[in-house]
């Protein structure tokens, strides 16, 4: 990587780290790490528009394959790109792996937005954007890792909007 993107990155990273001071701060972005893990917010969020907007149940289960497919794909190229964790901060939550690019959580948060939003569940995209800053916030991520992952996520959702709505009048 570029030496002056790297130190805009480990600059930004420090500066979002530092609000994790801040015991709840740390408290609520801890929280988002735990739910955002595999995706599971996001999962049980489409599993929940499934089981309760019946008529759109093939659709909610669309879009929760789409944020799945999301995160899965970047899971993949974690393990191509090999970048490793940021070290210049103490991270404030232990991770389900070593490698940081792209974010998953920011993937599956993201593709979340995108594909539930289709689906009229605009509060997704404000709790996503939470999720991709809580990255930084606990110091396991660099903020370029974040907005891969975030552009990834929401790529990969966007391309299967019209499947989303298949079936649906």
């Amino acid at each position: 990587m570029d030496r002056r993107l790297d130190a805009v990155d480990r600059r930004l990273l420090s500066a979002f780290h530092a609000y994790g001071v801040d015991p709840r701060v740390a408290a609520v972005a801890r929280a988002l790490s735990w739910s955002g893990e595999h995706g599971a917010l996001w999962l049980a969020a489409g599993l929940a528009g499934a089981a309760t907007d019946r008529e759109r149940r093939g659709a909610w289960l669309r879009a929760t394959a789409l944020t799945a497919t999301a995160h899965l794909v970047s899971m993949g190229v974690k393990r191509i790109v090999r970048r490793p964790r940021p070290t210049h901060v103490t991270p404030l939550v232990r991770t389900a792996g070593r490698h940081s690019f792209p974010s998953s959580h920011a993937t599956s948060a993201a593709a979340a937005a995108v594909a539930y939003g289709t689906l009229g569940a605009y509060a997704v995209a404000p709790l996503a954007a939470a999720m991709c800053v809580s990255r930084l916030v606990v110091g396991v991520h660099h903020p370029t890792d974040v907005a891969a992952g975030a552009a990834l996520g929401a790529a990969a959702a966007g391309l299967g909007t019209r499947w989303i709505g298949a079936g649906h009048g």
